[in-house]
């Protein structure tokens, strides 16, 4: 079922509630998501984007209630990611001479999914627009690495909508759609969640792209977004939440990230925190057990602090696999200016620390010199060098 935006143009997308998960199983969705594809009807019809495979058929069924396909003229893939693509195999069987406006990587995209080379692709890049009557039309905007190479959003002009795609998105399933009708304390943190765990690494391009954007000058009183939320109350209040996030942020927080294995390193974990708070009482202080929370919640509190401690016990000259793989994870999200701390414990031989920190050190981070090393079960001596890293982090 349709729902009306703005004038002529309405939502025809997908509310997934029962979402659990995303990109595989990589990043955790809490509070379901949508897959959110525009029908524009001026003289020109236009659909942009579509959701994926697993309700493909359902999409179609009820765009085939709202609208004689055959009198789509352009079809625009903002996107070529599955999650916006998946039915347009389905769909270019019903329509298969529809123009598809994408980007030169997004033909890549597509034909390397779908092995359709016969689709009517037409390139376009940043400045081209096309014509949709009643004095309106579309203009193309490139979005580079937002977050794939082909990613590009779409300007409706007259109604000054932005088709923004995967930016200022989130996975949060909102049944009125709206911003201003969503509960406001889960629609911000899941728009920091999905900013710190999939766009932080290309912060440098966003900041790029929102000042290339804003030099436009273009009023702009809806930004609709793949997922999540629509914004209209006020939408660029999430395009400067994007440039503030855009440029290495921080708040006033310290995260400890551990695991154990028979209690010891989760002590120094303990200590550390509480030192932490004692040392500086406004400083926000949280804890996380790897094994035991979710890691792209726990990325979204790294994405919030000054400096991380992460702990783990001597493995067969390593660390844990559930820290070694968190590690790789927070490589790959490319933070910067925050600051780390070590510690662990071990049993024969105590490397655990010297991995942490050149890991640490490979995803950014400025390491600090105090840390705690601590043969078997802490002491009380071990426990007191907790607040020399304490100091070192809030320093």
């Amino acid at each position: 079922m349709r729902k009306p935006i703005k004038n002529n143009v309405s939502w025809i997308g997908k509310i997934d509630w029962a979402l659990d998960k995303f990109h595989g199983d990589d990043y955790s969705v809490n509070h379901g998501s949508s897959q959110n594809a525009y029908l524009i009807e001026e003289e020109k019809v236009v659909l942009i984007d579509t959701v994926w495979k697993p309700h493909s058929t359902d999409f179609i069924d009820n765009l085939k209630k709202e609208i004689d396909l055959n009198k789509i003229d352009y079809i625009i893939a903002n996107h070529g990611e599955v999650d916006h693509s998946g039915s347009l195999p389905q769909l270019m069987e019903l329509i298969p001479n529809t123009p598809i406006y994408c980007t030169a990587n997004g033909v890549k995209s597509l034909v390397g999914q779908y092995h359709h080379p016969e689709w009517n692709f037409k390139v376009v890049k940043t400045g081209d627009s096309q014509d949709i009557g009643n004095g309106k039309k579309l203009v193309f905007v490139e979005m580079r690495m937002l977050h794939w190479p082909d990613s590009m959003a779409v300007y409706m002009t007259g109604d000054n909508i932005l088709f923004s795609n995967d930016a200022f998105g989130q996975h949060f399933a909102v049944e009125e759609l709206f911003n201003d009708r969503a509960d406001q304390c889960l629609l911000w943190e899941e728009a920091m969640k999905y900013y710190a765990n999939i766009l932080n690494p290309f912060s440098p391009l966003v900041k790029r792209k929102i000042e290339e954007v804003l030099a436009l000058n273009l009023p702009i009183d809806i930004i609709a977004t793949s997922h999540g939320v629509i914004w209209r109350d006020n939408p660029t209040q999430i395009v400067e939440a994007y440039y503030k996030w855009s440029q290495d942020y921080q708040e006033d927080q310290v995260t400890v990230i551990y695991d154990t294995m028979w209690e010891g390193t989760e002590k120094l974990a303990n200590r550390i925190s509480r030192e932490l708070s004692l040392h500086s009482p406004n400083t926000r202080v949280k804890q996380y057990n790897l094994s035991k929370t979710d890691k792209n919640d726990i990325m979204t509190e790294v994405f919030k602090s000054k400096a991380i401690a992460v702990g783990s016990p001597t493995v067969h000259q390593g660390i844990l696999s559930s820290v070694a793989g968190w590690l790789e994870f927070l490589k790959e999200l490319k933070f910067k200016g925050k600051k780390a701390a070590v510690f662990g414990c071990y049993g024969w031989s105590g490397e655990g620390n010297k991995v942490l920190r050149e890991e640490l050190t490979k995803a950014g981070f400025e390491t600090v010199d105090a840390e705690i090393k601590c043969s078997w079960n802490p002491t009380d001596e071990d426990l007191n060098k907790a607040v020399d890293v304490a100091k070192a982090l809030l320093g």
